[in-house]
């Protein structure tokens, strides 16, 4: 074993509980919208930026401009790629139901339904089906440039109050 530090020492980090508080980006193609917990979650991290916003109609609106990684070898957006922001627009479609709740998501629906590419953002749009003292429920599509890719739902489970 070598005394040499890590190359990627980050990875040794210990993690905070929860996403951290809603983070907005002040520069490039998602001025203005948001994220969370800056790294607070290293996987969404790494494989985004996935990014959210309430329009002023309350609208929320969750999208991420796809990048080479994100393609698979075909050179199609890679399915992984799109269930992963898919799992997180979840989250950012429930964001008024969670509130300051911790949640999981305990069931994930997929069904492909088309190819992307690099040719613009990928964005999710939903809604909030149901939600109960503990469980909400929601249904969505991705779609890039009006085409739809991905029509998903899930149901995320709150596990009580994000710490602070």
């Amino acid at each position: 074993m070598s005394d040499a530090p890590s190359r990627n020492a980050a990875a040794h980090q210990p993690i905070p509980a929860g996403y951290g508080p809603t983070v907005t980006l002040q520069s490039g193609p998602f001025a203005g919208w948001s994220t969370w917990g800056d790294g607070g979650d290293p996987f969404e991290t790494h494989n985004g930026p996935f990014c959210f916003r309430t329009e002023a109609d309350g609208v929320i609106r969750a999208a991420f401009q796809p990048q080479r990684h994100h393609l698979n070898g075909a050179g199609a957006l890679h399915g992984g790629a799109l269930m992963s922001f898919a799992d997180f627009a979840l989250f950012a479609l429930a964001g008024k139901e969670l509130a300051d709740a911790m949640a999981v998501t305990v069931t994930f629906n997929a069904e492909f339904v088309g190819a992307g590419g690099l040719e613009g953002w990928v964005e999710a749009q939903g809604r909030v089906i149901k939600a109960t003292r503990s469980l909400v429920f929601v249904q969505a599509v991705l779609v890039q440039q009006n085409k739809p890719l991905l029509a998903f739902s899930g149901t995320l489970k709150k596990l009580g109050p994000i710490p602070r």
